[in-house]
């Protein structure tokens, strides 16, 4: 049986982002189309930087189910753990508007659910998931049945090791309220080691709308390390070392959409190679500002010489020599 660095688990499907800008949908007239989906980008973008991945999650008996595993597989993330459901529920499709520097609405098909969210517990490969050196899940698998048992069986089978991550992904439009989510949420947080998530969603599950303040109550429960994404503001981090918060890197945005996920694998990247947290956050931010430079996610993932050579260019290497 094969031992994964990274298994990740959730949300997978197709983007379609447009050619027109600063328009809505409704005025645009061609779209390109990707690999998408949060599970399924932070998978990439942690296979570009040489790690062995593995994604869970299902799509649909359909031609955008096909190019969602032979894409996968393109992009050097195993598809073993990726199956068609057995009924007609399509594979999830999410358009995008674009509107520079900050504004990217997203409107999802995933009526009335996906496939991404009919994963079972009797599917989950639960060896697989203990014995991965990182475990990625996302909260959109806690929004709905069967995905949120499978969840909790796949985070029961690990035993809380290092490094089981949280990332909150929080959607409102798969729930039925925020109330709902905080619940669900709040559940997961003692099984997993890690959390990473904005600072709006540290402040649904937590209350505390300070960064820090949010960063402390998450730590409360146990974890080994938050993050909180601040945007162009950067990231704040706590661990067992403290607090440590940097600034975000310049950059001429594109399209937001995708960044933070390229942020993740790069983060796991980081702590699966020992490295200190500040090195591993400047790693993943630099990560993060190449995506949001350009239009595409998933095959938008940077490999590590990539972001090596833009930490040359802040002259932020040295410190890390």
């Amino acid at each position: 049986m094969t031992t994964y660095d990274l298994v990740t688990m959730g949300r997978v499907g197709v983007d379609l982002y447009p050619h027109q800008h600063d328009v809505p949908l409704e005025v645009v007239t061609t779209f390109e189309r990707f690999l998408g989906g949060s599970a399924a980008n932070v998978s990439v973008a942690a296979a570009r930087h040489g790690l062995r991945v593995a994604l869970i999650s299902r799509v649909g008996h359909d031609a955008f189910g096909r190019f969602v595993r032979s894409e996968l597989l393109r992009l050097d993330v195993d598809t073993e753990y990726v199956t068609p459901v057995d009924d007609p529920t399509p594979t999830p499709l999410t358009f995008s508007e674009i509107y520079r520097p900050d504004h990217f609405p997203l409107v999802f098909y995933r009526y009335p659910t996906a496939p991404d969210l009919m994963i079972e517990p009797e599917s989950v490969p639960l060896d697989v998931v203990r014995d991965a050196r990182a475990f990625w899940a996302t909260g959109t698998g806690l929004s709905q049945e069967p995905s949120r048992s499978a969840h909790h069986a796949a985070w029961d089978a690990r035993g809380r090791r290092p490094w089981t991550i949280l990332d909150l992904d929080y959607r409102p439009s798969f729930w039925p309220s925020p109330e709902a989510a905080a619940e669900q949420l709040g559940q997961a947080l003692p099984k997993v080691t890690a959390v990473v998530g904005t600072v709006e969603e540290c402040t649904l599950v937590t209350g505390h709308t300070d960064p820090t303040d949010a960063a402390e109550a998450l730590m409360g429960h146990g974890l080994e390390l938050v993050v909180v994404k601040k945007g162009e503001q950067g990231v704040l981090a706590s661990s067992a070392e403290g607090l440590l918060e940097l600034p975000g890197f310049p950059t001429e945005v594109v399209n937001g959409l995708g960044s933070s996920d390229a942020f993740g694998g790069a983060l796991v990247h980081g702590l699966l190679s020992g490295w200190d947290l500040r090195r591993v956050l400047t790693f993943a931010g630099i990560a993060r500002s190449i995506v949001a430079s350009r239009l595409e996610a998933s095959t938008a993932m940077p490999t590590s010489p990539e972001v090596d050579h833009l930490l040359d260019d802040e002259g932020l290497q040295d410190e890390f020599s």
